[in-house]
């Protein structure tokens, strides 16, 4: 391949146990075009993230077979497409307006093998919406807390359950909310204890995080 200025990390799989994914947002389409083409040469499943959709379109030509989700502009091919009959993450949202974020989440989670599960529109404007859920979200390993405006859901979460809470603030929101500092800000000063917070719209990194510690988990009891 000429003129290639890229150097994709193979090697992270065996270090990490979780491969490389591709940052689509600030990548040409002729760059997104000749990574992706390498993961196939390798024969590898390839995902990157934020490909907004006037980019998507044309790769979609050049690789019919592969995913494409507008919503979260999750990009890839071979990934995983089969649903978990027994999810241990589950991603709860404060609003539909969330689900750019949710789904980054949901199919990066996918990419890497891990089943989850969606709640969606359970903000705390509504508080008997998640308290209805309580039960259900007893069930599960990890909870992944989306929300934006004053981010009030991964605090109230982390006061009714046990589990790790990894909250992700969003930039939804208007006014003083606008761009997610708010929300941000609020997370990394809540009163619920042990609460870990990942940067605004950081889908991903709560979904590496969550990975890390399943992997990690999984690993020790393997060796016991």
């Amino acid at each position: 391949m000429d003129n290639q200025n890229f150097h994709i990390d193979f090697d992270r799989k065996n270090r990490l146990g979780f491969p490389e994914v591709i940052f689509g947002q600030s990548k040409s389409i002729p760059q997104l075009q000749q990574i992706f083409a390498h993961y196939q040469q390798q024969g590898v499943p390839a995902m990157a993230t934020k490909v907004q959709p006037e980019k998507a379109r044309p790769l979609l030509e050049v690789f019919p077979k592969a995913f494409y989700d507008e919503e979260s502009g999750v990009f890839g091919f071979n990934l995983d497409a089969k649903e978990s009959t027994n999810p241990e993450v589950v991603i709860v949202s404060g609003g539909t307006s969330d689900a750019y974020v949710v789904n980054e989440i949901y199919y990066t989670l996918r990419y890497l093998g891990v089943g989850a599960e969606r709640i969606q529109d359970v903000g705390v404007s509504g508080l008997h919406r998640i308290l209805s859920r309580l039960e259900d979200l007893r069930k599960y390993k990890i909870i992944i807390a989306v929300a934006g405006f004053e981010a009030a859901l991964p605090t109230v979460l982390g006061g009714l359950v046990p589990q790790p809470i990894i909250a992700v603030p969003t930039s939804v929101g208007y006014g003083v909310a606008s761009e997610g500092q708010v929300a941000l800000h609020s997370l990394l000063a809540s009163c619920a204890n042990g609460i870990m917070v990942v940067n605004i719209d950081n889908g991903y990194g709560a979904a590496i995080a969550t990975f890390r510690m399943l992997y990690t988990l999984t690993s020790k009891e393997t060796e016991r």
